[in-house]
Protein backbone atom coordinates (compact mmCIF):
# COMPACT_ATOMS: atom_id res chain seq x y z
CA UNK A 1 0.00 0.00 0.00
CA UNK A 2 1.19 3.40 -1.18
CA UNK A 3 2.11 5.35 1.63
CA UNK A 4 2.09 9.53 1.91
CA UNK A 5 4.68 10.73 5.03
CA UNK A 6 2.74 13.91 6.64
CA UNK A 7 4.82 16.62 8.44
CA UNK A 8 2.95 18.64 10.93
CA UNK A 9 3.64 22.38 12.15
CA UNK A 10 1.98 23.04 15.73
CA UNK A 11 1.09 20.63 18.00
CA UNK A 12 -1.37 22.18 20.00
CA UNK A 13 -5.59 21.64 20.72
CA UNK A 14 -5.76 21.00 17.10
CA UNK A 15 -2.66 19.54 15.85
CA UNK A 16 -3.38 17.07 18.97
CA UNK A 17 -6.69 16.37 17.68
CA UNK A 18 -5.51 15.37 14.44
CA UNK A 19 -2.78 13.25 15.33
CA UNK A 20 -5.55 11.27 17.84
CA UNK A 21 -7.67 10.88 14.95
CA UNK A 22 -5.20 9.87 12.79
CA UNK A 23 -3.74 6.99 15.27
CA UNK A 24 -7.64 5.89 15.86
CA UNK A 25 -8.55 5.60 12.53
CA UNK A 26 -5.57 5.47 10.69
CA UNK A 27 -6.45 1.49 9.56
CA UNK A 28 -9.98 2.85 8.55
CA UNK A 29 -8.63 5.66 6.12
CA UNK A 30 -6.76 3.42 4.45
CA UNK A 31 -8.75 0.77 4.36
CA UNK A 32 -11.21 3.08 2.24
CA UNK A 33 -8.79 5.12 0.23
CA UNK A 34 -6.04 2.57 -0.41
CA UNK A 35 -3.16 5.11 0.75
CA UNK A 36 -1.49 5.06 4.31
CA UNK A 37 -1.36 8.58 6.21
CA UNK A 38 2.35 8.04 7.88
CA UNK A 39 2.94 10.85 10.05
CA UNK A 40 6.53 11.67 9.62
CA UNK A 41 7.49 14.32 11.69
CA UNK A 42 5.94 16.83 14.13
CA UNK A 43 7.43 20.67 14.25
CA UNK A 44 6.39 22.60 17.95
CA UNK A 45 7.88 24.76 19.94
CA UNK A 46 7.15 22.86 22.92
CA UNK A 47 8.18 19.18 22.57
CA UNK A 48 7.96 18.05 26.10
CA UNK A 49 4.87 18.81 27.34
CA UNK A 50 2.27 15.85 27.55
CA UNK A 51 -0.85 16.33 24.83
CA UNK A 52 -2.35 12.77 26.14
CA UNK A 53 -1.67 11.11 22.69
CA UNK A 54 1.66 8.67 21.92
CA UNK A 55 3.75 9.73 19.79
CA UNK A 56 7.44 8.32 18.85
CA UNK A 57 9.47 10.72 20.70
CA UNK A 58 11.84 10.92 17.37
CA UNK A 59 8.94 12.60 15.36
CA UNK A 60 9.21 15.66 17.47
CA UNK A 61 11.46 18.41 16.68
CA UNK A 62 11.33 22.53 17.04
CA UNK A 63 13.24 22.95 13.56
CA UNK A 64 10.39 23.19 11.20
CA UNK A 65 12.36 24.69 8.15
CA UNK A 66 14.34 21.16 8.22
CA UNK A 67 11.15 19.33 8.58
CA UNK A 68 9.40 21.44 5.53
CA UNK A 69 12.21 20.69 3.33
CA UNK A 70 12.14 16.96 4.44
CA UNK A 71 11.98 14.35 1.69
CA UNK A 72 9.95 11.97 4.20
CA UNK A 73 7.72 14.88 3.98
CA UNK A 74 5.11 14.54 1.16
CA UNK A 75 2.43 17.00 2.64
CA UNK A 76 3.02 19.54 5.17
CA UNK A 77 -0.07 20.54 7.57
CA UNK A 78 0.01 23.96 8.89
CA UNK A 79 -1.83 24.27 12.41
CA UNK A 80 0.30 26.46 14.61
CA UNK A 81 -1.84 29.53 13.80
CA UNK A 82 -1.06 33.20 13.30
CA UNK A 83 0.08 35.36 10.31
CA UNK A 84 3.77 35.43 10.80
CA UNK A 85 5.45 32.08 11.28
CA UNK A 86 2.61 30.56 9.68
CA UNK A 87 2.53 32.72 6.61
CA UNK A 88 6.30 31.73 6.30
CA UNK A 89 6.52 27.92 6.91
CA UNK A 90 3.73 27.48 4.26
CA UNK A 91 4.91 29.75 1.19
CA UNK A 92 8.13 27.49 2.00
CA UNK A 93 6.59 24.64 1.17
CA UNK A 94 4.20 25.61 -1.69
CA UNK A 95 7.19 27.21 -3.38
CA UNK A 96 9.01 23.25 -3.01
CA UNK A 97 5.74 21.83 -4.63
CA UNK A 98 4.45 20.66 -1.28
CA UNK A 99 0.61 20.25 -0.38
CA UNK A 100 -0.37 21.68 2.30
CA UNK A 101 -3.20 21.70 4.37
CA UNK A 102 -4.12 24.28 6.71
CA UNK A 103 -6.69 25.81 9.29
CA UNK A 104 -5.82 29.32 9.39
CA UNK A 105 -8.73 31.43 9.07
CA UNK A 106 -6.87 34.56 9.77
CA UNK A 107 -3.94 34.07 7.38
CA UNK A 108 -6.14 33.16 4.30
CA UNK A 109 -8.39 35.79 5.03
CA UNK A 110 -5.68 37.85 4.66
CA UNK A 111 -2.81 37.04 2.59
CA UNK A 112 -5.26 34.58 0.61
CA UNK A 113 -4.52 35.98 -2.74
CA UNK A 114 -1.03 35.98 -2.14
CA UNK A 115 -1.14 32.70 -0.99
CA UNK A 116 -3.16 31.45 -3.61
CA UNK A 117 -1.10 32.80 -6.42
CA UNK A 118 2.07 30.77 -4.70
CA UNK A 119 -0.10 27.24 -4.44
CA UNK A 120 -0.98 27.78 -8.32
CA UNK A 121 2.67 29.08 -9.58
CA UNK A 122 4.17 25.81 -8.10
CA UNK A 123 1.24 23.67 -9.40
CA UNK A 124 1.00 22.68 -5.43
CA UNK A 125 -2.55 21.32 -3.34
CA UNK A 126 -3.78 23.79 -0.64
CA UNK A 127 -6.92 23.11 1.17
CA UNK A 128 -8.85 24.61 3.93
CA UNK A 129 -11.58 23.00 4.97
CA UNK A 130 -10.91 23.05 8.72
CA UNK A 131 -10.42 26.90 8.40
CA UNK A 132 -14.46 27.35 8.32
CA UNK A 133 -16.97 25.82 10.50
CA UNK A 134 -14.43 23.15 11.92
CA UNK A 135 -16.13 19.27 11.00
CA UNK A 136 -18.82 21.00 8.82
CA UNK A 137 -18.00 20.32 5.06
CA UNK A 138 -18.68 23.89 3.63
CA UNK A 139 -15.55 24.37 1.57
CA UNK A 140 -15.69 20.85 0.16
CA UNK A 141 -19.14 21.65 -0.45
CA UNK A 142 -18.40 25.01 -2.09
CA UNK A 143 -15.73 23.75 -4.29
CA UNK A 144 -17.37 20.65 -5.43
CA UNK A 145 -20.89 20.11 -5.15
CA UNK A 146 -22.24 23.12 -5.58
CA UNK A 147 -20.07 24.23 -8.33
CA UNK A 148 -22.53 23.82 -10.77
CA UNK A 149 -24.78 26.81 -9.19
CA UNK A 150 -24.65 30.47 -9.61
CA UNK A 151 -24.45 30.98 -5.10
CA UNK A 152 -27.30 33.63 -4.40
CA UNK A 153 -27.37 33.93 -0.59
CA UNK A 154 -24.70 32.44 1.91
CA UNK A 155 -26.05 32.59 5.70
CA UNK A 156 -23.73 30.97 8.49
CA UNK A 157 -23.30 30.96 12.43
CA UNK A 158 -19.57 30.67 12.62
CA UNK A 159 -18.42 31.65 15.97
CA UNK A 160 -19.24 29.19 18.64
CA UNK A 161 -18.45 31.33 21.40
CA UNK A 162 -21.15 34.05 20.58
CA UNK A 163 -23.70 31.10 20.05
CA UNK A 164 -23.24 30.06 23.09
CA UNK A 165 -23.33 33.29 25.02
CA UNK A 166 -26.91 34.26 22.84
CA UNK A 167 -28.05 31.26 23.97
CA UNK A 168 -27.38 31.04 27.08
CA UNK A 169 -28.78 34.86 27.15
CA UNK A 170 -31.78 33.90 25.81
CA UNK A 171 -32.57 30.41 28.23
CA UNK A 172 -31.91 31.59 31.27
CA UNK A 173 -31.96 35.68 30.51
CA UNK A 174 -28.66 36.41 32.26
CA UNK A 175 -26.67 39.87 30.97
CA UNK A 176 -23.62 39.87 28.41
CA UNK A 177 -20.67 39.86 30.59
CA UNK A 178 -22.41 37.37 33.13
CA UNK A 179 -22.32 34.82 30.31
CA UNK A 180 -19.20 35.61 28.72
CA UNK A 181 -17.20 35.40 32.13
CA UNK A 182 -18.98 31.91 32.32
CA UNK A 183 -17.95 30.64 28.96
CA UNK A 184 -14.55 31.83 29.91
CA UNK A 185 -14.48 30.06 33.23
CA UNK A 186 -15.58 26.82 31.17
CA UNK A 187 -13.48 27.29 28.00
CA UNK A 188 -15.80 28.40 25.66
CA UNK A 189 -14.48 31.79 25.53
CA UNK A 190 -10.79 33.06 25.07
CA UNK A 191 -9.47 35.55 28.10
CA UNK A 192 -9.35 37.82 25.53
CA UNK A 193 -12.41 37.13 23.63
CA UNK A 194 -12.49 40.63 20.97
CA UNK A 195 -11.72 38.15 18.45
CA UNK A 196 -15.05 36.19 18.59
CA UNK A 197 -17.10 39.11 20.44
CA UNK A 198 -16.46 41.54 18.38
CA UNK A 199 -17.62 39.86 14.88
CA UNK A 200 -13.98 39.26 13.58
CA UNK A 201 -13.57 35.79 13.86
CA UNK A 202 -16.63 35.40 11.77
CA UNK A 203 -15.22 37.62 9.33
CA UNK A 204 -12.16 36.16 8.07
CA UNK A 205 -14.30 32.97 7.54
CA UNK A 206 -17.06 35.27 5.77
CA UNK A 207 -13.96 36.41 3.47
CA UNK A 208 -13.04 33.05 3.03
CA UNK A 209 -16.63 31.71 1.65
CA UNK A 210 -17.28 34.71 -0.49
CA UNK A 211 -14.04 34.43 -1.94
CA UNK A 212 -13.93 31.28 -2.83
CA UNK A 213 -17.78 31.17 -3.72
CA UNK A 214 -17.89 34.12 -6.21
CA UNK A 215 -14.21 34.17 -7.62
CA UNK A 216 -12.75 37.40 -6.39
CA UNK A 217 -10.66 38.24 -3.94
CA UNK A 218 -12.52 39.47 -1.02
CA UNK A 219 -10.94 41.53 1.73
CA UNK A 220 -11.44 41.58 5.43
CA UNK A 221 -11.84 45.99 4.97
CA UNK A 222 -14.67 45.17 2.23
CA UNK A 223 -16.71 43.12 4.76
CA UNK A 224 -18.99 45.22 7.28
CA UNK A 225 -18.37 43.93 10.95
CA UNK A 226 -20.39 44.47 13.87
CA UNK A 227 -20.36 41.93 17.16
CA UNK A 228 -22.26 41.50 19.97
CA UNK A 229 -20.89 42.93 22.85
CA UNK A 230 -22.93 44.68 25.33
CA UNK A 231 -26.08 42.82 23.49
CA UNK A 232 -29.10 43.60 26.05
CA UNK A 233 -31.04 40.94 27.29
CA UNK A 234 -34.15 43.22 26.56
CA UNK A 235 -33.22 42.99 22.82
CA UNK A 236 -33.18 39.07 23.01
CA UNK A 237 -36.74 39.29 24.22
CA UNK A 238 -38.83 41.41 22.55
CA UNK A 239 -37.43 39.79 19.56
CA UNK A 240 -38.64 36.11 20.75
CA UNK A 241 -41.73 38.11 21.37
CA UNK A 242 -42.49 39.42 17.98
CA UNK A 243 -40.82 35.85 16.91
CA UNK A 244 -37.09 36.17 16.01
CA UNK A 245 -34.14 34.92 17.59
CA UNK A 246 -31.00 36.93 17.35
CA UNK A 247 -27.94 35.49 15.98
CA UNK A 248 -24.42 36.75 14.93
CA UNK A 249 -24.69 36.37 11.40
CA UNK A 250 -22.51 36.05 7.95
CA UNK A 251 -24.24 36.91 5.44
CA UNK A 252 -23.03 36.69 2.08
CA UNK A 253 -25.28 37.82 -0.90
CA UNK A 254 -25.47 37.89 -4.55
CA UNK A 255 -27.64 41.20 -5.27
CA UNK A 256 -27.77 42.83 -9.13
CA UNK A 257 -24.85 41.37 -10.08
CA UNK A 258 -22.62 42.21 -7.26
CA UNK A 259 -22.50 41.08 -3.88
CA UNK A 260 -22.66 42.40 -0.41
CA UNK A 261 -20.61 40.55 3.02
CA UNK A 262 -21.40 41.57 6.33
CA UNK A 263 -21.29 40.51 9.73
CA UNK A 264 -24.04 41.56 12.35
CA UNK A 265 -26.53 40.45 15.16
CA UNK A 266 -29.59 39.80 13.18
CA UNK A 267 -32.76 38.96 14.24
CA UNK A 268 -33.81 35.18 12.72
CA UNK A 269 -37.63 34.30 12.15
CA UNK A 270 -37.93 31.72 15.08
CA UNK A 271 -39.74 29.09 12.59
CA UNK A 272 -36.16 29.32 10.36
CA UNK A 273 -33.78 25.84 10.71
CA UNK A 274 -30.42 28.46 11.33
CA UNK A 275 -33.14 30.19 14.51
CA UNK A 276 -32.79 26.23 16.10
CA UNK A 277 -28.60 25.91 16.13
CA UNK A 278 -27.67 26.51 19.73
CA UNK A 279 -24.87 26.32 22.30
CA UNK A 280 -21.28 25.95 20.42
CA UNK A 281 -23.12 24.39 17.48
CA UNK A 282 -22.27 26.25 13.81
CA UNK A 283 -24.10 26.26 10.36
CA UNK A 284 -24.32 27.54 7.02
CA UNK A 285 -27.07 27.34 4.36
CA UNK A 286 -26.15 28.06 1.02
CA UNK A 287 -28.91 29.07 -1.66
CA UNK A 288 -27.70 27.71 -5.30
CA UNK A 289 -29.95 28.97 -8.67
CA UNK A 290 -30.06 25.16 -9.15
CA UNK A 291 -30.21 23.10 -5.81
CA UNK A 292 -31.98 25.38 -3.81
CA UNK A 293 -31.36 25.83 -0.34
CA UNK A 294 -28.86 23.09 1.34
CA UNK A 295 -27.87 23.37 4.93
CA UNK A 296 -24.19 22.32 6.95
CA UNK A 297 -24.72 21.83 10.45
CA UNK A 298 -22.27 20.77 13.27
CA UNK A 299 -19.37 21.15 15.68
CA UNK A 300 -17.45 24.36 14.44
CA UNK A 301 -14.26 23.81 16.54
CA UNK A 302 -12.59 21.86 19.10
CA UNK A 303 -10.18 19.75 18.50
CA UNK A 304 -11.74 16.65 17.39
CA UNK A 305 -14.04 18.40 15.36
CA UNK A 306 -11.30 20.69 12.99
CA UNK A 307 -8.91 17.67 13.34
CA UNK A 308 -11.33 15.31 11.35
CA UNK A 309 -11.51 18.33 8.97
CA UNK A 310 -7.33 18.09 8.07
CA UNK A 311 -7.70 14.65 7.85
CA UNK A 312 -10.62 14.73 5.02
CA UNK A 313 -8.32 17.11 3.46
CA UNK A 314 -5.04 14.88 3.69
CA UNK A 315 -6.84 12.05 2.35
CA UNK A 316 -7.97 14.24 -0.55
CA UNK A 317 -4.07 15.47 -1.12
CA UNK A 318 -2.61 11.65 -1.02
CA UNK A 319 -5.14 10.68 -3.83
CA UNK A 320 -3.82 13.85 -5.40
CA UNK A 321 -0.36 12.71 -5.05
CA UNK A 322 -1.11 9.08 -5.46
CA UNK A 323 -2.60 9.51 -9.03
CA UNK A 324 0.01 12.56 -10.12
CA UNK A 325 -3.02 14.65 -10.49
CA UNK A 326 -2.00 17.90 -8.39
CA UNK A 327 -4.07 21.12 -8.86
CA UNK A 328 -7.31 18.78 -9.21
CA UNK A 329 -9.09 21.07 -7.49
CA UNK A 330 -7.28 24.26 -7.62
CA UNK A 331 -7.30 26.53 -4.20
CA UNK A 332 -9.29 29.11 -5.68
CA UNK A 333 -10.26 29.96 -9.06
CA UNK A 334 -10.91 33.81 -9.98
CA UNK A 335 -13.72 34.09 -12.94
CA UNK A 336 -16.31 36.48 -14.31
CA UNK A 337 -19.42 35.64 -13.48
CA UNK A 338 -19.85 38.23 -10.85
CA UNK A 339 -18.93 42.14 -10.13
CA UNK A 340 -17.40 43.50 -6.64
CA UNK A 341 -17.76 43.79 -3.49
CA UNK A 342 -20.45 46.75 -2.85
CA UNK A 343 -21.58 47.65 0.67
CA UNK A 344 -24.62 46.92 1.95
CA UNK A 345 -25.92 50.36 3.43
CA UNK A 346 -27.71 50.87 -0.06
CA UNK A 347 -29.92 47.48 0.07
CA UNK A 348 -33.53 48.02 1.44
CA UNK A 349 -33.85 45.91 4.44
CA UNK A 350 -35.95 45.40 7.26
CA UNK A 351 -34.53 46.37 10.99
CA UNK A 352 -35.56 46.03 14.76
CA UNK A 353 -34.74 49.73 16.56
CA UNK A 354 -35.02 50.04 19.91
CA UNK A 355 -35.25 53.79 21.75
CA UNK A 356 -36.07 54.56 25.09
CA UNK A 357 -38.60 57.58 24.79
CA UNK A 358 -40.37 59.89 26.86
CA UNK A 359 -43.82 58.51 27.52
CA UNK A 360 -45.66 62.02 26.53
CA UNK A 361 -47.76 63.19 23.87
CA UNK A 362 -46.67 63.56 21.03
CA UNK A 363 -43.36 61.74 21.43
CA UNK A 364 -43.63 59.08 18.97
CA UNK A 365 -45.59 61.18 16.62
CA UNK A 366 -41.88 62.93 16.38
CA UNK A 367 -40.11 60.03 15.71
CA UNK A 368 -42.29 58.97 13.02
CA UNK A 369 -41.40 62.17 11.70
CA UNK A 370 -37.85 61.90 11.39
CA UNK A 371 -37.87 58.50 10.29
CA UNK A 372 -40.51 59.73 7.48
CA UNK A 373 -38.25 62.43 6.02
CA UNK A 374 -35.53 60.00 5.70
CA UNK A 375 -37.97 57.66 3.80
CA UNK A 376 -38.13 55.00 7.10
CA UNK A 377 -41.57 53.57 7.51
CA UNK A 378 -42.71 51.67 10.99
CA UNK A 379 -44.03 48.47 10.09
CA UNK A 380 -44.90 47.21 14.06
CA UNK A 381 -44.49 49.37 17.30
CA UNK A 382 -43.93 47.78 20.90
CA UNK A 383 -44.40 50.06 23.96
CA UNK A 384 -43.88 49.06 27.34
CA UNK A 385 -45.89 50.76 29.86
CA UNK A 386 -44.72 53.58 32.09
CA UNK A 387 -45.40 56.74 34.40
CA UNK A 388 -46.24 59.46 32.02
CA UNK A 389 -42.70 62.09 31.64
CA UNK A 390 -40.44 58.75 32.31
CA UNK A 391 -38.59 56.98 29.76
CA UNK A 392 -40.03 53.72 28.25
CA UNK A 393 -38.50 51.39 25.99
CA UNK A 394 -40.14 51.40 22.41
CA UNK A 395 -39.47 48.49 20.05
CA UNK A 396 -40.16 49.22 16.28
CA UNK A 397 -39.64 46.99 13.45
CA UNK A 398 -38.82 48.86 10.18
CA UNK A 399 -40.53 48.51 6.72
CA UNK A 400 -37.54 47.75 4.24
CA UNK A 401 -35.28 50.49 4.13
CA UNK A 402 -31.87 51.87 3.28
CA UNK A 403 -29.36 51.22 6.48
CA UNK A 404 -27.41 54.61 5.24
CA UNK A 405 -31.25 55.98 5.53
CA UNK A 406 -31.80 54.71 9.31
CA UNK A 407 -28.37 55.57 10.23
CA UNK A 408 -28.94 59.01 9.83
CA UNK A 409 -32.53 59.04 11.25
CA UNK A 410 -31.12 57.44 14.22
CA UNK A 411 -28.32 60.07 14.54
CA UNK A 412 -31.34 62.50 14.58
CA UNK A 413 -33.50 61.12 17.18
CA UNK A 414 -30.45 60.55 19.37
CA UNK A 415 -29.83 64.19 19.75
CA UNK A 416 -33.68 65.00 20.53
CA UNK A 417 -34.63 65.51 24.22
CA UNK A 418 -37.64 62.98 24.40
CA UNK A 419 -35.02 59.86 23.16
CA UNK A 420 -32.93 58.68 26.52
CA UNK A 421 -30.34 55.92 26.14
CA UNK A 422 -28.41 55.28 22.76
CA UNK A 423 -30.92 53.50 20.07
CA UNK A 424 -29.73 50.02 18.87
CA UNK A 425 -30.36 48.77 15.91
CA UNK A 426 -30.18 45.00 14.48
CA UNK A 427 -30.98 43.81 10.32
CA UNK A 428 -34.06 41.47 10.36
CA UNK A 429 -33.64 38.73 7.48
CA UNK A 430 -36.78 36.90 6.54
CA UNK A 431 -34.87 34.26 3.84
CA UNK A 432 -37.60 34.88 1.32
CA UNK A 433 -36.80 33.07 -1.61
CA UNK A 434 -33.97 34.35 -4.05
Amino acid sequence: MQEIGIGLLGFGTVGTGMVRGLLRNGDLIAGRCGIRLVLRAIADQDVTSDRGVEVDPSLLTTDAEAMIKDPRVDVVVELIGGTTAARTFILQALKLGKPVVTANKALLAEHGEEIFNVAAENDADLYYEASVGGGIPIIRALREGLVANHIESIYGILNGTCNYILTRMENEGLAFDDVLKQAQDLGFAEAEPSLDIDGWDTAHKTAILASLTYGLPVSLDQIEVSGIRGLDPIDIRHAKNLGYRIKLMAVIKHVGGDVTAQVRPTLVPLSHPLASVSGVFNAVMVHGDVVGDTMYYGQGAGPDATGSAVLGDLVDVARNLASDSKQRIPAFVEHEHYGSIISSSDMPAKYFVRLSLQNQPGSLGQVASRLGARGVSIASMIQEPGPVDTYVPVVLIMEAAREMDLLEAMAELDSLDIVGEHIVSYGIEEFQAD
